[in-house]
């Protein structure tokens, strides 16, 4: 393979735009096919980059010998067969989140993969911004102290989607910051779900993640809300983080607030609660588009052999937990255990 990665995308509704576009201007990559089964989106593509191929036919972009990688952009039901049937062609693959629709469709994914020497990454965007880099900083670091909770809503009035419910839309976002920031795996998921249109999957749904140490992470997702809502708080020993992804500039907002346990000495089995309040700070967090950074982070895997952050093996642990929720949701909360294989070689060594 040349220095220059040449890309396919499948898929040009409403992510494969933002995907074009980065691998386009990118040094590093170049866009040599779209493939779209709508003319009209097709022709949208054609007027933006002229210099791009477009075809109605998937097939045309894994035949062509010239294409190093692909970038799967479609509805979630396609994402197995497309990924497969382009890692048997010998490309990499790039997939949008979520990477399939059941844990068995990864691990046949990661096997391929594993076995041509394929990278295959899944699109978790959130991982690659610089809030949530500087999350994952600031835990690894200590500041926050034993981290307590992480306690995130994501909610918004649309987009309903038929063939996932929210959990498997919006909570996967989450799911994967918790893995990223987080030094252990949840053992145990519970989780509970609401439909409020008939005949179309849960729209709203809150999941508990329970972990061995003393954390607990909320997750609260829906998308029947009358405005769009991305906060997120981790409480730790130490400090505590107040995320919130529409804040325009202070993303994050570190306290070092907190509370002090005294035991008496006449008497141990009672304790005083002391409350600590120091100072906000908010970190600078760099205006680098994720979506940039990531691309970037899957060229640079492809060429040097590297895993990814989010690559297929830790895109399976996402779906595990998913899948785990969706059990407890139709159990009407009942908590299911997680299998224990952490920890994830590769989110240890942060990337550049």
């Amino acid at each position: 393979m040349s220095n220059e990665m040449k890309v396919g995308v499948i898929g040009y509704g409403y992510w494969g735009p933002n995907l074009v576009r980065n691998f386009a201007t990118n040094e590093s990559s170049r866009v040599v096919g779209v493939s779209d089964l709508d003319a009209g989106k097709l022709a949208v593509c054609k007027r933006r980059h002229p210099e791009i191929a477009t075809t109605s036919n998937f097939d045309d972009l894994l035949r062509d010998p010239n294409i190093d990688a692909v970038a799967i952009a479609t509805p979630v039901h396609t994402h197995f067969e497309l990924a497969l049937a382009a890692l048997k062609a010998g490309k990499h693959v790039f997939v949008e989140k979520p990477l399939a629709q059941t844990s068995e469709q990864v691990r046949r994914l990661v096997d391929e993969a594993d076995r041509r020497g394929l990278t295959l990454m899944v699109d978790h965007t959130f991982l690659y911004t610089p809030a949530v880099r500087k999350i994952r900083e600031l835990v690894l670091q200590d500041e926050l102290g034993e981290v307590y909770y992480y306690d995130s809503t994501r909610s918004s009035l649309g987009l309903f989607q038929s063939d996932v419910n929210v959990i498997w839309d919006l909570a996967v976002h989450d799911i994967s910051i918790i893995q990223y920031i987080m030094d252990e795996d949840p053992v145990t998921v519970s989780a509970t779900g609401s439909c409020h249109v008939a005949g179309s999957p849960e729209n709203m749904a809150h999941i508990t993640l329970f972990f061995a140490s003393k954390c607990v992470a909320h997750v609260s997702v829906n998308w029947l809300s009358p405005i769009k809502v991305r906060q997120t708080f981790v409480g730790g020993s130490k400090k505590m983080i107040v995320y919130d992804d529409l804040e325009p500039t202070e993303k994050i907002k570190v306290y070092d607030r907190g509370i002090t346990l005294n035991a008496p000495s006449e008497d141990a089995h009672q304790f005083r609660i002391g409350y600590r309040a120091g100072d906000m700070w908010a970190p600078h967090i760099s205006t680098t588009e994720a979506l940039q950074t990531e691309v970037e982070h899957f060229i640079e895997c492809v060429h040097t052999g590297a895993p990814a952050v989010s690559s297929g093996t830790s895109g399976l642990r996402v779906i595990e937990v998913l899948e785990a929720a969706s059990r407890s949701i139709i159990n009407q909360g009942k908590p299911v255990e997680l299998k224990q294989q952490r920890k994830i070689p590769q989110l240890a060594r942060a990337f550049a």
